[in-house]
């Protein structure tokens, strides 16, 4: 499933670029439905910076997923490659559930949109194998893996969307 988020941001794209990068623990606080990110290594080398976050998420699990998905595996870990160069963010989302089964990568792009403001695309793409979990019965994969996918997809992109309006709201009150 397609994952696709753009956003504008009124701030020069250099200090949005720099901000979400390095500062993304501090703007959780702004973002609704995530309790917190946990910053767990960095490593910077010739212009490229290599992240490594935890997302905690606070979200209600809906009913048919309550059997398969619990409160704590609303976490993701987000493997980052920023590279200078091009203001660009290559990410890879690992999840706490259906680890074999579950892929989601992609990629934001911090493009100049006029003076004074930042263009955020965000192009991935998320993608649930039940059938690749062990004792999940096929039917059942059938039936719950679009809906888990819709699920985490509606989870991701409008955090992504929002993650781009709170660190607005965070570069307007650092200001």
């Amino acid at each position: 499933m397609k994952i696709h988020a753009v956003s504008t941001i009124h701030h020069p794209r250099e200090r949005v670029y720099r901000t979400y990068r390095d500062r993304l623990s501090e703007i959780a606080a702004y973002i609704p439905d995530i309790k917190e990110i946990q910053v767990r290594s960095r490593e910077e080398s010739d212009g490229v910076v290599r992240l490594h976050n935890v997302w905690v998420a606070d979200r209600e699990i809906p009913k048919v997923l309550q059997i398969v998905v619990k409160p704590h595996m609303l976490r993701w870990d987000d493997h980052a490659t920023w590279t200078d160069a091009d203001t660009r963010c290559e990410w890879v989302l690992g999840f706490r559930v259906f680890t074999d089964s579950v892929r989601c990568e992609g990629s934001n792009q911090f493009l100049e949109d006029g003076p004074g403001r930042c263009r955020v695309v965000l192009d991935g793409f998320l993608d649930i194998s039940l059938d690749r979990v062990p004792g999940v019965p096929a039917l059942m994969a059938r039936r719950i893996g679009p809906q888990l996918e819709k699920f985490f997809v509606s989870l991701i992109t409008p955090n992504l969307e929002r993650v781009n309006q709170s660190l607005e709201r965070f570069l307007d009150d650092q200001a």
